[in-house]
């Protein structure tokens, strides 16, 4: 990971944050650098992922140090945030196409309640041929009804080869 510093930096404008951390805002390369020489301190470039890049006023010669721990802090943040995968985990609850009351009703306990804690829920529906299809498309049709307040539907109801199936995500995350 290339860390600018000063000079280096190429772009016209940057994203500025000052010693103490505050956000200075937008500013050009060269009052960025005038800033830095005049608090005897440099100009660090982070990322350059995005544009305006951000850079930092750091004391002077901690300028690559700093930028190389932010750099690795942010990473690690990013990671924590969406997960080693970096995809959200889906609940998947799986029915059969004549399914018993009680055991409807236990599954409908379980949607709910990922759905409650804010998590999205993928509700699948195994039917045994195409003369169940309609059925399983009945099922989900009232999943979803009993669902609708506690979640709201991602996709339509898929139906193919074996089964039907639909994804809810949370009202209220």
């Amino acid at each position: 990971m290339a860390v600018l510093i000063n000079e280096q930096i190429k772009a016209d404008e940057v994203m500025l944050t000052g010693l103490g951390g505050e956000q200075l805002g937008m500013v050009s390369k060269a009052e960025a650098l005038a800033m830095a020489r005049s608090k005897g301190a440099d100009l660090v470039c982070t990322s350059l992922m995005s544009s305006p890049p951000p850079c930092a006023l750091v004391p002077k010669g901690k300028g690559k140090a700093l930028a190389q721990k932010e750099s690795a802090a942010r990473k690690t943040n990013v990671g924590r945030a969406v997960g080693k995968s970096g995809k959200e985990k889906i609940k998947e609850l799986r029915f059969t196409a004549h399914i018993e009351e009680h055991d409807y009703d236990t599954k409908l306990r379980q949607a709910e309640k990922y759905l409650r804690s804010g998590k999205p829920v993928q509700l699948v529906v195994k039917s045994s041929g195409a003369k169940e299809a309609p059925v399983a498309k009945a099922v989900l049709e009232r999943l979803l009804v009993d669902l609708k307040e506690a979640g709201v539907k991602d996709t339509g109801i898929q139906t193919g080869g074996k089964g039907s199936q639909v994804k809810l995500n949370p009202r209220f995350r």
